[in-house]
């Protein structure tokens, strides 16, 4: 006889899967073609052709062309490929900064603690588009640059999670245990700490993507990234608003591959930050 209850905690779970499932099928639709594009037999993204300037989607051009006749397409699954990448370094270079930080905050307290707490303090109240704005005019738009700054303008919120996961995991009896056996500081934090913030920093790095994935279209959108005539998904929507009436589909398209890279992320993250909830109730 089936009850209530385990009729109740099954749907929960069919509805993790299926927002996990689809989330991931929205990402794999976007990225899949995107990193088999070289090999695919497209026009090259940056080849002018000026006789199919503006040509409407279809025929030779699936996504039509823009304003010098460069296939939409390609240039799409080039720009996308470029952006994911830069989201990917960024989120690295944040994930590990915070993941440091935040453990060292967590592990020792005191004056260090309060110090790293007081840093992230200021890293929050400054709006990050502004400060990547002002860093990009002082230093420049390249590639390495726009890299750093949104890692190093991003580590707060990957801080905060692992100094609160470390402040429980301090308490626990084996690393009381490991501490009397005479075990290193870093030692202890590699070896014992880290190893149980994976799961919620793995879980925060699918909910942040996202984020990163708008921040760096805007960046591009506003001109301050990486500039033509290499396409990422910001600078091809900033190259095209200025024909919008005219050419409609140089708007569209990326804008529609945002919103699946931006959706399928949110769709993935939230379905493992469930299953890691239930896991541990």
């Amino acid at each position: 006889m089936i009850s209530l209850r385990s009729v109740l905690q099954r749907k929960p779970r069919r509805r993790f899967y299926g927002d996990g499932i689809l989330g991931g099928l929205l990402l794999l639709l976007v990225i899949i073609p995107a990193l088999l594009a070289p090999w695919l037999p497209l026009p090259d993204p940056l080849k002018n052709d000026l006789v199919a300037a503006f040509s409407a989607p279809g025929g030779q051009h699936l996504l039509g062309t823009d304003q010098l006749g460069r296939d939409l397409l390609s240039r799409i699954l080039a720009g996308t490929r470029l952006s994911l990448m830069v989201v990917l370094l960024a989120a690295v270079i944040a994930a590990v900064i915070g993941s440091v930080l935040g453990m060292i905050a967590g592990y020792t307290g005191g004056w260090l603690d309060a110090l790293i707490m007081r840093l992230m303090d200021i890293q929050l109240a400054v709006p990050f588009i502004l400060l990547i704005l002002l860093v990009m005019a002082l230093f420049g738009a390249s590639l390495t640059n726009i890299i750093l700054i949104m890692g190093v303008t991003s580590w707060a919120i990957y801080a905060r999670v692992a100094r609160a996961k470390t402040l429980e995991i301090r308490e626990l009896e084996y690393i009381e245990s490991v501490k009397a056996m005479g075990f290193s500081t870093p030692r202890i934090l590699l070896r014992h700490v880290l190893p149980n913030l994976m799961t919620p920093l793995i879980v925060l790095l699918t909910l942040d993507i996202p984020r990163l994935i708008v921040l760096e279209a805007s960046i591009g959108f506003l001109g301050m990234g990486i500039q033509p005539p290499t396409p990422t998904l910001g600078n091809l929507i900033g190259e095209g608003r200025s024909y919008m009436l005219l050419a409609q589909w140089l708007v569209l398209y990326p804008g529609l591959v945002i919103a699946a890279l931006v959706i399928g992320c949110n769709l993935l993250g939230d379905s493992l930050l469930r299953k890691t909830h239930t896991r541990l109730d």
